[in-house]
């Protein structure tokens, strides 16, 4: 059974970093990719996904040079754990944190690039709030 229990985050000043993690318990090949997520108005909204098989990473504009993803050695028979280091953290950063897994598509890879991609993620972190102050 796939399941991801999230850990990290808090708080930081402006300009600051904070790293949150997410350990992968049960992967199969239906949940190779792992992607970061955040609330933003509403939605979640993919920040940065990574293939946990090969490394292939993709990232938001927003976070480029700013954020990144990474994992642990990859384990087919054992937890998986992805972070995601945020450097340079900016006020509009704030906002609840979420992982989920899912699997690469064809094209696409690990990029999920629409809400209707989001909306049909099924297996989801228990969230982590990032708050940055000025």
């Amino acid at each position: 059974r796939l399941l991801l229990v999230q850990s990290g985050g808090g708080s930081a000043q402006a300009g600051g970093s904070l790293n949150v993690s997410c350990v992968v318990s049960g992967y199969s090949s239906s949940s190779n990719c792992v992607g970061w997520f955040r609330q933003v108005q509403g939605k979640r909204e993919a920040v940065a996904t990574i293939n946990i098989e090969h490394g292939d990473t993709y990232y938001d504009d927003s976070v480029k040079g700013r954020f990144t993803i990474s994992r642990d050695n990859f384990r087919t028979d054992f937890k998986n754990t992805v972070y995601l280091q945020m450097n340079d953290l900016k006020p509009e950063d704030t906002t609840m944190y979420y992982c989920a897994a899912f699997a690469s598509k064809v094209m696409l890879g690990c990029a999920v690039t629409s809400n209707r991609d989001v909306n049909a993620l099924e297996v989801w972190g228990q969230g982590t709030l990032v708050l940055v102050s000025c």
